[in-house]
């Protein structure tokens, strides 16, 4: 996406303050990574030599935010490879491949994130459904390896005999509460029994 508009200008004053002269204020580097995520473009010039110092407040952004308890994005290897990129013959094609990776990756995103809304939006969960499914499948099995009365192996011969679950014609939350509360009245069974 490329933006007509000029990119805000920031002063770094020796102090380390940093100048908005967009807004004639003060920011912090909190204040910076709202405007990044909000989309909004800044540039940042140390004020006294008028250096582009950009790249390094990005750098402290990115290091604040990684210090900040569960925001963790980079793994360390990431961190130990990237280091041995530095003066090696190929760090002339990491910042191209990993711009490339990260438009990929928002690409990714923004289509995950327009799946999720259709699925959550009435239209239907689709691989979702899918993925759930499997997932409920792969518990019962599990949790049949582990309880001698789950699904199809009876504790005791009085034991009511399992319902047939509807395909996916019905409510599916209908038919999960059904379940839970037959699996109730089997562990309220067993506890009487002992």
């Amino acid at each position: 996406m490329a933006d007509d508009k000029e990119p805000v200008t920031i002063k770094k004053y020796a102090n380390r303050r940093l100048y908005n002269t967009g807004t004639s204020t003060y920011v912090t580097l909190e204040d910076l990574a709202s405007m990044v995520k909000a989309g909004e473009d800044f540039v940042v010039y140390d004020a006294k030599s008028g250096e582009d110092i950009t790249r390094t407040v990005l750098a402290q952004i990115i290091f604040e935010q990684e210090n900040k308890e569960g925001q963790s994005l980079l793994p360390i290897t990431f961190l130990r490879q990237l280091i041995r990129f530095y003066g090696d013959s190929m760090q002339m094609l990491v910042p191209r491949y990993l711009e490339q990776s990260m438009q990929s990756l928002t690409s990714q995103q923004g289509k995950f994130r327009e799946q999720m809304a259709q699925a959550f939006g009435g239209v239907g969960f689709g691989p979702l459904e899918e993925q759930v499914r499997r997932n409920m499948e792969m518990f019962e099995k599990t949790f049949g390896m582990f309880a001698p009365f789950a699904r199809g192996q009876r504790a005791t011969p009085d034991a009511e005999p399992e319902k047939p679950v509807p395909a996916s014609g019905g409510n599916e939350m209908d038919d999960l509460k059904r379940q839970l509360d037959e699996m109730q009245k089997r562990l309220d069974k067993l506890g009487n029994k002992e």
